[in-house]
């Protein structure tokens, strides 16, 4: 079955960042994940999500809801941590089903460590999409605008980040770097990520809730 995880856009479209009901922006979504990446997998495991549930467990991240999912492989197939495999809804060739999403606490200890690296190659693989979110952040009150959540940007280099956008959007994340000089905006975003995964914000910029 495919991950149905529902996003603002009913047809499946992507369409332009839109707020949520609690008025924070998000990057846009599909309807259906259909890529993960695996953080860790047993061979002979149980299920956490689906009560009776066995075989080969693998606990993995969405690539575009940046959820955490659990995942039932084929046990004739090879896993490895790091792997970017489809779990879309047709044409699935490792991935048996989709058994359900899975919470932080719940994920293995292996997998919490494989986490920061695979997000920051989440990041910095969908480059476009993430370079695309801080061209279009707007605030989300008056006091506070989405790029101020993200670490690392304070006043000064939001001002300053949304000064240089007007005059030309930026392409890439080195372009951020060089005209803002901020350093490693993919590491920065990437662990924006990783709080709103761990539940350490209380607002979600990236994350599927």
């Amino acid at each position: 079955m495919p991950a149905t995880l529902p996003t603002r856009s009913d047809d499946g479209d992507e369409k332009s960042p839109q707020s949520s009901s609690d008025g924070y922006q998000q990057l846009p979504q599909r309807k259906y994940e259909e890529y993960a990446y695996i953080l860790d997998f047993v061979p002979r495991g149980k299920s956490t999500t689906v009560r009776g549930r066995e075989g080969v467990i693998v606990q993995s991240i969405g690539e575009e809801h940046l959820t955490l999912l659990e995942l039932l492989g084929d046990q004739n197939a090879n896993f490895e941590v790091g792997e970017r495999v489809y779990i879309g809804r047709d044409g699935r060739n490792k991935v048996i089903s989709v058994l359900g999403r899975l919470d932080y606490v719940n994920i293995s200890q292996s997998a919490k460590s494989e986490l920061p690296t695979i997000v920051e190659k989440i990041v910095t693989t969908n480059e476009k999409r993430f370079v695309d979110y801080i061209n279009m952040a707007q605030a989300l009150t008056p006091r506070i605008h989405a790029l101020e959540l993200i670490p690392g940007i304070g006043k000064i280099y939001m001002m300053t980040i949304i000064k240089k956008r007007e005059l030309k959007k930026f392409v890439s994340f080195a372009d951020i770097q060089d005209r803002v000089g901020l350093r490693d905006p993919a590491k920065l975003i990437a662990k924006r990520i990783i709080d709103e995964i761990t539940g350490t914000s209380r607002m979600n910029l990236f994350v599927r809730k």
